[in-house]
């Protein structure tokens, strides 16, 4: 089945719930409503023909002009070889989706980055807290105008050229290594002895 295909099938059963297809640049993508997107996830999965069993990714944009954050779900169909993608937009100010971790269990981690990284929240969610950064960082470092701290409790987050670092290190180690013992001196050559000239030979 053609991406166009599912799209169809996703209008004909959610109306209005489900934007349009896009122009097929690398993967076409629809917007559906942030409300329906647990519904519309456990049609795709369980729907004779579609069974898109597979959640790739879910990922998110900002986008701070349009006081919009984008939440992507890739799904995909190991069965049957195909897939969509679709978008939930939603309001930057407050970011609130649904779960969808009740209909794909890989869900549950990629929902944890979103909200660790853009502070969307996944309401339904087991498990919601952050999962790479620590629990009392403060702010969402994929939002486009996150702004550094200078570093965590005394870590600076600035790390230098590794390659400084090694040569400090050797020249380190040669400042700490002894000073060779000089070379022995070579003994002086031993005075020749003079040759005394030959006597002739009486005739």
């Amino acid at each position: 089945m053609k991406v166009n295909d599912i799209h169809e099938k996703l209008m004909a059963e959610f109306g209005d719930a489900v934007g349009p297809l896009t122009e097929p640049k690398i993967d076409p993508f629809a917007v559906v409503k942030g409300d329906r997107i647990v519904d519309i996830s456990r049609f795709l999965k369980t729907t004779l023909g579609i069974e898109l069993d597979h959640c790739n990714v879910i990922s998110g944009v900002d986008w701070p002009k349009r006081n919009v954050i984008e939440v992507v779900y890739h799904l995909f169909s190991y069965r049957h070889r195909h897939g969509i993608v679709l978008k939930v937009e939603a309001d930057r100010a407050k970011p609130v989706v649904p779960s969808v971790e009740g209909v794909w269990k890989t869900a549950n981690w990629m929902e944890r980055e979103c909200y660790d990284l853009l502070g969307v929240e996944f309401t339904g969610h087991p498990d919601l807290r952050r999962i790479l950064l620590p629990d009392d960082w403060e702010g969402y470092p994929l939002r486009k105008d996150y702004q550094e701290h200078g570093g965590y409790h005394g870590i600076s987050n600035e790390r230098e050229n590794p390659l400084v670092e090694l040569r400090r290190l050797d020249e380190k180690r040669k400042a700490e290594r002894p000073p060779a013992a000089p070379a022995p001196q070579a003994a002086p050559p031993a005075p020749s002895t003079p040759v005394a000239p030959a006597t002739p030979a009486k005739a």
